[in-house]
């Protein structure tokens, strides 16, 4: 994409981080930015900026570790953190209402989501009370996986529909941000 941050990408007239806040901040308590650099760079969302504490490049379940850590620290009274990826410009607006039904549901502590035949790891409701363990399959056991690491807890996966226009797409390219701007040209709600 050329360098800086995907969510600083306009869609439709606002940023995908304009965008995921709107339909994200409305389900949760609270709402933290993971982002490693220079967090100044997201000073004009006001929310807090939190890097990953586990050190090198730990991938995805660093930046979980990170929101479980900051939530245990500064809002011990919430016991699960949702997360949700940067880039995914349509977010649906009962996200975390549903992955918590799928998990109560199922009986399992975790639960992520899935539009047609794929699943999204990084779209997840995850137990601050697992961040212990957390740390030790990063730490330890050099652990990365996202499914490796939920499958040992257990994990319930929440359908949504990938057509006529898939909540989870994505924007990795130059290509995919035309097509979500083609897509928000369409849709006045998003």
């Amino acid at each position: 994409m050329g360098g800086g941050d995907k969510t600083r990408i306009r869609i439709g007239g606002k940023t995908i981080l304009e965008r995921v806040l709107a339909r994200f901040e409305p389900q949760c308590a609270a709402v933290i930015l993971n982002a490693n650099g220079d967090p100044a760079r997201f000073s004009d969302t006001g929310l807090p900026v939190v890097p990953d504490t586990v050190p090198g490049f730990a991938g995805p379940l660093a930046g979980i570790l990170a929101g479980l850590d900051w939530t245990a620290a500064h809002a011990p009274a919430i016991t699960d953190v949702a997360s949700v990826p940067g880039d995914c410009p349509f977010l649906p607006g009962d996200l975390v209402a549903r992955l918590s039904a799928a998990r109560e549901a199922a009986g399992v502590p975790l639960a992520c989501a899935r539009s047609g035949d794929w699943r999204h790891p990084v779209v997840g409701l995850w137990p601050v009370a697992l961040r212990q363990d957390l740390r030790k399959a990063l730490v330890e056991e050099d652990m990365h996986k996202i499914e490796t690491w939920t499958a040992r807890h257990g994990i319930a996966v929440d359908d949504w529909p990938a057509s006529p226009i898939d909540p989870f797409f994505n924007v990795n390219t130059p290509a995919d941000a035309a097509e979500a701007e083609r897509i928000a040209a369409q849709q006045c709600d998003l």
